[in-house]
């Protein structure tokens, strides 16, 4: 693998990977109908810790509200420290109810990954994440925020998470059309979603890291692959920066077309290739 692969992959992982436009669904086109080459399993891992990072920085301070609410569940709190991490105690629970779903792709993870080689399912998965994004910005900005927001609309936005298991269905995509069809705020869907991100990332990577080991790592590499991070991470940032000022000032709808154009050119070129 060069510095440049490592780049260029690292970039589409960061900006597809928040923007609702599907990372997996980009990897596998350029990869397939570009000859990029495929990034082992460590190097994939380290992509999406690279994002993970970048979800860290961007929502510093709930995550620090979430790691200070876990512990207060171990220790007696006074009155007043019980009001100040309530919030934080309720958000978590929201995200274990939106997690759980992806324990019941587990059984399928094997068939689902054979299908990043299928250039037409990603084509169409694609069409389909267009169409969920323009359907779902139909629906009018609701008002709902942690201490609104039901266990069943956590379910319901963990669903979509697993869906979006699918290559070419965008992760945040369908988690934040979820939560609008929910009645989500449009920046409260944002957050969740992302937030959301942080043990589903965690999860599958330690699923895999397990299988790179077993596989076995070319550590003389390593210079490579932190390129491929440092872009992941920066990139990463800047989609959740620019998704949240596109939102403040507009619906996202407008995803919808780019990935209905990606979706049908993937599919005609795997027609004529």
């Amino acid at each position: 693998m060069s510095f440049f692969s490592a780049f260029f992959l690292g970039l589409v992982q960061g900006v597809a990977e928040f923007l609702p436009i599907s990372s997996s669904g980009h990897l596998a086109f350029f990869q397939t109908f570009f000859q990029m080459e495929e990034a082992d399993l460590f190097f994939d891992v380290l992509l999406h810790l690279g994002t993970l990072i970048a979800v860290f920085f961007a929502y510093r301070e709930d995550v620090k509200e979430l790691i200070v609410s876990f512990f207060s569940f171990f220790k007696k709190q006074t009155p007043q420290q019980l009001r100040k991490t309530r919030p934080g105690k309720r958000m978590i629970l929201l995200l274990i109810v939106a997690t759980l779903p992806l324990v019941a792709i587990l059984p399928v993870k094997d068939y689902i990954e054979s299908l990043y080689a299928n250039t037409f399912v990603v084509g169409f998965a694609l069409i389909a994440t267009g169409l969920i994004l323009f359907f779902s910005d139909r629906y009018s900005n609701g008002r709902k925020a942690e201490r609104d927001a039901t266990l069943l609309d956590a379910l319901v936005v963990g669903i979509g998470q697993a869906i979006a298991v699918m290559p070419g269905i965008s992760r945040s995509g369908t988690s934040i059309s979820a939560g609008l069809v929910r009645g989500f705020d449009r920046q409260f869907a944002i957050r969740f979603s992302f937030l959301l991100s942080i043990p589903a990332v965690l999860g599958a990577n330690l699923l895999s890291l397990i299988d790179a080991i077993q596989d076995g790592i070319n550590w003389s590499l390593m210079p490579i692959y932190l390129v491929g991070v440092l872009t992941a991470m920066v990139s990463g940032y800047a989609a959740i920066r620019l998704l949240r000022y596109i939102t403040s000032k507009s619906n996202f709808g407008g995803f919808a077309y780019y990935c209905w154009g990606a979706g049908l050119v993937t599919i005609l070129l795997s027609l004529f290739s």
